[in-house]
């Protein structure tokens, strides 16, 4: 990698840590120059301004996380109704990316910025779509082999999915500990099971 494009890397790196503890809007783009030691030429050199940084920030740091711990488990699932569950509580109890105390930072940008500035709802709408369409294959491929029953429909599991997923880490967040997200586990294993 070149010493330009670490950088790049470095100053997303690093103003992701900031928005994800303290939130876009209130992250000043002084506190991330000041965070990555870099200089006021440099960051203006990769982003002309702070919301194209935060659009970069979707796409080269959470898109391949999302890729990595979101799409591929699903791709992959031979069993839906298990790997769903193994990946929702991979995500909400071990994941290392992921912190209880500040929720998800997919819900936190949607939450924040989605209502004033249509690149960012752009950006995190494609990510949340391409994991709901990956979900309602998974449900597709598990009708298929008889996993999940024929009535079930994919788009209905997915979205159900999704909204718990982002309700329970907002759960979380509140109550600044995991126990929450131990309750739901047994409720969504309850619901998976009742699609066979």
């Amino acid at each position: 990698m070149s010493k330009a494009a670490n950088t790049r890397l470095t100053i997303l790196q690093k103003a992701f840590e900031l928005i994800y503890t303290k939130g876009y809007q209130t992250t000043s783009i002084d506190e991330i120059i000041a965070t990555t030691q870099v200089t006021k030429g440099a960051f203006y050199y990769h982003f002309k301004t702070k919301d194209e940084m935060g659009i970069a920030i979707i796409e080269d740091i959470l898109r391949p996380t999302m890729l990595e711990h979101f799409i591929k488990p699903t791709e992959a699932s031979e069993n839906p109704i298990e790997d769903f569950y193994n990946m929702i509580s991979y995500l909400l109890l071990e994941d290392p990316f992921l912190q209880v105390k500040y929720g998800c930072p997919v819900g936190n940008l949607t939450q924040e910025m989605t209502p004033w500035n249509n690149r960012f709802s752009e950006a995190l709408s494609e990510l949340v779509n391409l994991w709901k369409e990956t979900l309602i294959k998974a449900v597709e491929k598990g009708k298929d082999s008889g996993l999940i029953r024929n009535n079930v429909s994919g788009e209905q599991v997915a979205f159900f999915i999704l909204s718990g997923y982002w309700g329970i880490r907002n759960f979380g967040k509140l109550q600044n500990d995991n126990s929450s997200y131990l309750v739901y586990l047994k409720e969504l294993e309850s619901y998976l099971n009742g699609l066979k």
